[in-house]
């Protein structure tokens, strides 16, 4: 069977925000209320998969502004998690069929943090999958260290080198040693990148979204307080990587048992990106999570 897809866009303030429904809005009831999958900077086709899981629902997902179809018109800064969790406050609005489910994946479960920190009426449960928010854990001066070089290595030499560095921190497993940030970053090459910068400053993740997304500092007190029930998940081989280790650390201050998920950090993929995870497996877990009140 196929899913009715109908795409829309919504202008907010700064940006042209593209978003999906699957399903029929119609359709969506107390017990079932509207899925919206998200993740920064992947945009909605990192959820393709995923979403296919979930047919007896209504499923949203969109592009976060500066990705994929959102447009922004307010320049290319660097963003933070408060300024998309206003983007996703009047997205849910614009449905118009009150809370809704989230389910949140790396960049964009930190935005979900943010969204329930300051909204938490309009969201019934956050499952935030591995939020990178590296100042919550121990090793926090060598983690921001790390995101501070990464940055400063795109505004001086481009995408290439910058992203090896940042590809080398997500997979490094355990507490960062000292002067992990000084030491000399991958070859580009060996991660199938560009040794060549084309002065481009304009990345999503690298020039807009770095920063801000992992040097949010969660409002742990307004978390606690919220209506919103809130799930922080981890992946089952995502073991001592940083993502992960944020994640169990948030959990920790929140008093949360973390739920672990099949497979790793993009452990929904089904091909996207050309990356691959446990779909099925991921859907079933997730969807227990949410059935869980």
């Amino acid at each position: 069977m196929t899913t009715k897809l109908d795409t829309y866009t919504l202008d907010t303030s700064g940006a042209t925000l593209t978003y999906d429904v699957r399903g029929g809005l119609g359709d969506t009831g107390a017990d079932h209320p509207v899925l919206l999958l998200i993740g920064s900077p992947m945009d909605a086709a990192g959820f393709t998969t995923l979403a296919s899981h979930f047919d007896d629902r209504v499923v949203v997902t969109y592009d976060p502004r500066g990705t994929g179809r959102s447009v922004r018109t307010d320049g290319e800064g660097e963003l933070t998690p408060d300024e998309h969790a206003e983007d996703l406050r009047r997205l849910i609005e614009a449905l118009g069929f009150g809370a809704v489910d989230v389910f949140a994946s790396s960049g964009g479960a930190v935005n979900g943090l943010a969204l329930v920190t300051r909204h938490p009426g309009l969201v019934r449960t956050l499952v935030a999958h591995e939020p990178p928010a590296v100042r919550t854990v121990p090793d926090h001066e060598q983690a921001w260290a790390a995101v501070e070089d990464i940055h400063r290595t795109y505004r001086r030499e481009g995408m290439g080198p910058a992203m090896a560095k940042f590809i080398a921190l997500t997979m490094q497993k355990g507490p960062l040693p000292d002067g992990y940030a000084d030491a000399p970053g991958p070859n580009p090459a060996d991660f199938g990148l560009p040794t060549e910068d084309d002065g481009s400053r304009d990345d999503a993740l690298l020039g807009q979204n770095l920063r801000g997304c992992c040097g949010y500092r969660p409002d742990f007190d307004a978390l606690a307080a919220a209506s919103t029930r809130v799930v922080i998940a981890v992946g089952k081989e995502s073991e001592d990587e940083l993502a992960a280790r944020s994640g169990l650390a948030i959990a920790e201050r929140l008093g949360l048992a973390p739920e672990v998920f099949p497979s790793h950090h993009g452990g929904f993929l089904g091909g996207e990106y050309g990356q691959h995870g446990e779909p099925q497996p991921f859907a079933t877990k997730l969807r227990e999570v949410l059935d869980t009140r």
